[in-house]
């Protein structure tokens, strides 16, 4: 289920789009108590090898599981899947497949509508289970 989906331009270099998509993650309910603000651990591929970034979410109490550039092993294995998966997903809507729009409102509202149809699509199969 995508928890967050957030647009960033192509010239926008991975380390700086990770911040602001960990801060927010809404919360998430489970347990009895109070519902979960943070991920304990955050997965991501080469791109986000940064040891500022990787002290910072430290200090949040995240668990930075990112492999260094240097590195020949992705170290993500089986759970780059779902986020192919989820990617391939919101492709497979036309509207998002070729940007017809221009303004960065318009498409992060298309962007919404498109998780919001993947959210339905997901909790639908599980009643169905």
């Amino acid at each position: 289920m995508p928890l967050v989906l957030q647009l960033a331009p192509a010239n926008l270099h991975d380390v700086r789009t990770l911040l602001p998509l960990v801060v927010g993650i809404p919360a998430i309910a489970g347990k009895p108590g109070h519902p979960k603000y943070k991920p304990d651990a955050l997965v991501g591929d080469k791109a986000f090898d940064c040891e500022d970034l990787r002290c910072l979410l430290r200090g949040l109490g995240i668990e930075p599981l990112l492999p260094a550039k240097g590195d020949d092993e992705h170290g993500l294995g089986v759970l780059r899947w779902f986020v192919e998966r989820t990617i391939s997903w919101i492709k497979g809507l036309r509207r998002m497949r070729v940007r017809y729009d221009r303004l960065a409102v318009i498409q992060d509202a298309w962007s919404t509508l498109a998780a919001a149809v993947i959210c339905f699509q997901i909790a639908r199969y599980d009643c169905l289970l």
